[in-house]
């Protein structure tokens, strides 16, 4: 047999992974083989509120709305009204919606959704939706979600906007599997609330470099805020499982196969005081002035880090979800509305641990 047919294609491995995600989701018998399992295309749509590959790229072009402005709060705003008729109607029926910031520690507010920057959320939505508004996140930190709000500003939110601020540490989960050492299922608890499909999750996230997977935007602030943290066990942390200084760490593969279930209805990117460096959490400020909105958080993201000068074809989990066909992309196809993306053009500088991985050294 010659070399070409033993080579596996990378639409290939795609394949496989979303097989192996199917099969951990629906409990796939021990010992079952592969050719007994269905194909891909009579996988049945998970119980949760996910994003299912297709393995058919998106061809449509994507809307991503950009602002620059010295308010935080209004650019946000102004971001979401710039799209405010898809917006609107793609809440649908839905009767909560749910904004999650991005806290992933309690007390270094560079690391943080700022909290103008959810006022801005709120203006938009509070008068186009009727219906309960909760604030959420699920900190890695043990200080606790609500030592966040009280650090970060946002307590004053619930009477201003007439809405609760949840601490998703404390709701209940349900076990899920993500690759750990040896690429072994390791099982994890995922808090529940993020596979509500009658819940509308806006991804509130932070413009900021990361030192895994290079950049933070608006999917990993959802996908990794999933998995619990109790505050004696931290299961987010599973989902790294080791921490190498590679292109190909696990990470990547972990943030595809949760978001076959969880997946936000909306991103919104607050970009006005971003971190570069040493990101999620020691990072530097960037002073950008952006902010971001779009109902495709992959092209919003693929954009997003485009404007920070790396290359979201590099960083497989983006790559990956673009070629299987769970977002649009490709910059040609992502239409930038507002500002112009030429001045929007930075170039943040990468976690030190990745310079050598990346090649921007």
């Amino acid at each position: 047999m010659s070399v070409k047919q033993h080579s596996l294609s990378r639409r290939d491995l795609l394949k496989g992974l979303g097989w192996s995600w199917a099969a951990g989701t629906f409990g796939l018998a021990p010992g079952a083989r592969a050719e007994e399992a269905p194909p891909v295309a009579a996988v049945p749509k998970p119980a949760g509120r996910g994003r299912v590959a297709t393995y058919r790229k998106v061809v449509a072009p994507a809307r991503v709305s950009l602002v620059k402005g010295n308010d935080a709060r209004d650019n946000v705003y102004q971001a979401l009204r710039r799209i405010e008729d898809e917006v609107v109607a793609s809440i649908g029926a839905k009767k909560r919606i749910l904004v999650k910031p991005n806290f992933v520690t309690t007390d270094r507010p560079l690391c943080a959704t700022r909290v103008d920057a959810v006022r801005g959320i709120l203006d938009f939505f509070r008068p186009r939706f009727a219906g309960e508004i909760l604030i959420g996140e699920s900190t890695a930190s043990n200080a606790g979600t609500f030592a966040g709000y009280q650090n970060y500003g946002y307590l004053p939110l619930e009477k201003e906007y007439r809405l609760k601020l949840v601490d998703l540490n404390r709701q209940p989960y349900v076990y899920r599997y993500v690759f750990g050492k040896g690429h072994r299922p390791l099982p994890i608890r995922i808090i529940e609330t993020f596979l509500d499909p009658d819940l509308y999750i806006i991804s509130a996230a932070k413009m900021k470099t990361h030192d895994r997977v290079l950049t933070t935007l608006s999917l990993k602030n959802v996908l990794l805020a999933a998995p619990l943290n109790d505050y004696t066990t931290n299961d987010k942390g599973r989902t790294h499982t080791a921490y190498p200084f590679r292109k190909d760490t696990v990470l990547h593969y972990n943030l595809f196969h949760l978001a076959q279930e969880i997946y936000p209805d909306l991103g919104v990117i607050d970009g006005f005081e971003a971190m570069e460096g040493d990101g999620p959490v020691g990072g530097d400020p960037v002073d950008a002035r952006l902010a971001l909105a779009s109902l495709d958080p992959l092209a919003l993201d693929t954009l997003a880090t485009k404007l920070m000068g790396f290359d979201p074809g590099e960083i497989l989990y983006l790559s990956a979800m673009n070629e299987a066909g769970m977002g649009q992309g490709d910059l040609d196809k992502i239409q930038a509305l507002g500002a112009d993306v030429g001045q929007c053009q930075y170039r943040f500088k990468a976690s030190r641990h990745l310079l050598e991985a990346y090649n921007l050294g």
